[in-house]
């Protein structure tokens, strides 16, 4: 009779105390950021920021009575902020306050540098985390009119103060002669429109030119045009509810801004807008910048904004695209190597890189 030998088991590796020490201090780090959100979401719905940044330095009972809120409560939010580094804390007179960069950053709706807004985004997708989960077991995806109605608002609230900063200033010069043909008069679509911040921008600057935003959200699109007639721009701005492959009409320029790699079609989108634009027409595709290879994105200086773009992506590009036909899911980090391809695949026989910036990548394509 035979006698087996023993199974051994491999053994586990040995675990570098160094190295265990900087990952744990790190995640700590980020549990400290993720619930540091938290607080600057509740500050910012509750004016805290807004009101040190007018009226402080101030003590925790002046803050209460002009917030209205619970003195307790508050003294703690501050402690708690003040930790963070969020506002700032003057033990001579127990004054809670802002630096000017901290006002910015919480409290100057509208500035480029202002954060609330991808603050907004994050907690909104936290609310969508039991769908989330579902789409990872099933791979249908998750459509974006099915995420909570906070998602819609904090991606304006994220992307309206880059937009404002940077389309009529770096992306639409980017491409030569392409703001004198706006100048002198021009239809133009935005496609994937959302609530119609990048329509009204150029449809303010350009009183010549006619435009016309597309997408398959309604909801986006009712808000677009209650934006457009606050504006005073609704004779010149049209919102209409389609999808990429099917709105009507010819245009000199048709715009994606942050919409391309979202589609679950995003040669056909392409194919589309070829077909769309008028003799000589472009395509002008923003996309949030990346390199081509992952590991790039992963390097110590793109690390940071490839980081939360990598997971925005997670969390609702990759599973938008994917509750869609054919479901591509390009991502939100696609790199110019794979954005040209589609291009090309679309019909784009001239397709380049016009600009790039720390967080956008402007794509100029032609027939």
């Amino acid at each position: 009779m035979s006698v087996s030998s023993p199974v051994m088991k491999p053994q586990a590796p040995a675990v570098n105390p160094e190295t265990l020490q900087a990952l744990h201090g790190k995640v700590l780090g980020d549990c400290n950021a993720g619930i540091g959100g938290l607080l600057a979401f509740i500050g910012d719905k509750l004016g805290l920021f807004r009101l040190l940044a007018a009226d402080g330095p101030l003590t925790t009972t002046e803050v209460a009575e002009r917030a209205g809120v619970n003195e307790r409560l508050v003294r703690e939010w501050l402690s708690a902020v003040a930790a963070a580094g969020y506002v700032t804390y003057t033990p001579d007179g127990e004054r809670f306050g802002v630096t000017p960069e901290q006002a910015v950053v919480f409290a100057a709706e509208g500035h480029p540098a202002f954060l609330q807004g991808p603050i907004d985004l994050i907690y909104s997708l936290y609310q969508d985390e039991p769908k989330l989960r579902d789409a990872f077991r099933h791979g249908r995806g998750l459509a974006w009119g099915d995420h909570n109605a906070c998602l819609f608002c904090s991606t304006e609230r994220f992307f309206g103060p880059l937009y404002r900063a940077s389309i009529l200033d770096e992306w639409l010069p980017a491409i030569e002669g392409l703001v004198e043909i706006l100048q002198g008069g021009a239809d133009v679509a935005d496609v994937g429109c959302g609530l119609g911040t990048s329509a009204l921008i150029m449809a303010g600057a350009f009183p010549a030119s006619r435009f016309a935003g597309f997408d398959n959200h309604s909801g986006s699109i009712n808000l677009a045009r209650q934006a457009a007639t606050e504006a005073g721009l609704a004779d010149r701005v049209r919102f209409e509810p389609a999808s990429a492959k099917k709105y009507a009409g010819e245009f000199d320029l048709i715009c994606f801004f942050d919409a391309l790699h979202d589609m679950g079609d995003p040669v056909g989108a392409a194919a589309h807008a070829r077909e769309r634009l008028k003799p000589g027409g472009v395509v002008m595709l923003v996309e949030p910048y990346a390199e081509d290879r992952l590991e790039d994105n992963l390097s110590s200086t793109r690390a940071p904004v490839s980081r939360f773009f990598y997971a925005a992506s997670t969390l609702a590009c990759v599973p938008g695209s994917q509750a869609q036909e054919v479901g591509r899911a390009l991502g939100a980090q696609a790199g110019p190597r794979r954005l040209t391809a589609v291009l090309h695949e679309a019909g784009f026989s001239r397709v380049r890189v016009a600009a790039q910036t720390a967080m956008n990548l402007v794509v100029e394509a032609r027939a």
